[in-house]
Order: structure tokens, then C-alpha cells, then sequence
């Protein structure tokens, strides 16, 4: 589990911190990192939380962290224009469309010119919402 071990230097954490963290002993960081031991659904969830980063990031299947997505989230302009765009913003949009992707397209009846008009489309709606939101402040 090397993925592991790079978050946990990142953060510049100790194997023991991130045990206190994760409520496990330095001994089970160590070997949860070289892949002595498994590591449990739960034990993911976890790590997921505490680096703040997907699952899939932390299990190595992806290269794309959360942060980096964030980065490339396209924003409408008339939104942009009128309102600052938070880092919150952002990370709600990724929850949303997260959620929205789940909701629909468990099956596979969608093609992939349908899947993207609707995330377009759930895009759209939460942007509407979030400035919706802004203007009763």
C-alpha cells in the first residue's frame, strides 16, 4: 500500500500519528503500507476521510486525486461573475455530481452521449441552486 504511505508523508505524519488517527497501532500503519495486511472496507472509508481523498485514490485504481479535480471543475461564467467560487463550492459540486452518478447510472441502459447530458444537465441544476442560495443571503 504504498499509496498510503505517500499520503501519510505528505501530511508529513509519523506512522504512529496516523494510527492515532485511524485508532490502530503504529505496527498495522507499517503494515497496512507494505501490504503485509489487507486493508477492510472500513479501514478504507477511514482513510478515505482522513486524507480526504476517493477510495479508488487510495486503493491505487486511480491517479486523480480529489484535489486535482477540483482544479478542473468548470464553473459557468454567469456564476463566476457574480459570486466568489469557494473551495467548498467545489467540494459540495464533486459530492453532488458523485451522488448524481451513483443515482443514475447504477445500470448500464445509458449510453455515454446520454450519461453526459445528464451529468451536464445536474450540472447545471446545482450551479442554479447554489446562486438561488447566494441571492436569499
Amino acid at each position: 500500500m504504498n499509496r498510503i504511505k505517500q499520503l501519510r508523508q505528505a501530511k508529513g505524519w509519523t506512522q504512529e500519528e496516523l494510527g492515532d488517527k485511524l485508532c490502530v497501532k503504529r505496527a498495522a500503519i507499517s503494515k497496512y503500507e507494505s501490504g503485509k495486511i489487507p486493508l477492510t472496507d472500513d479501514t478504507i472509508r477511514k482513510l478515505s476521510e482522513i486524507f480526504k481523498e476517493s477510495t479508488d485514490y487510495i486503493l491505487g485504481l486511480t491517479d486523480e486525486t480529489d484535489n486535482s479535480i477540483i482544479n478542473e471543475i468548470i464553473i459557468p461564467k454567469e456564476y463566476a461573475d457574480k459570486y466568489k467560487v469557494t473551495s467548498r463550492d467545489k467540494k459540495q459540486y464533486l459530492e453532488e455530481m458523485k451522488k448524481a452518478n451513483e443515482a443514475f447510472f447504477m445500470n448500464d441502459d445509458f449510453n455515454e452521449e446520454a450519461k453526459k447530458d445528464m451529468l451536464d444537465l445536474m450540472a447545471e441544476l446545482f450551479w442554479d441552486a447554489k446562486a438561488k442560495n447566494k441571492r436569499k443571503k
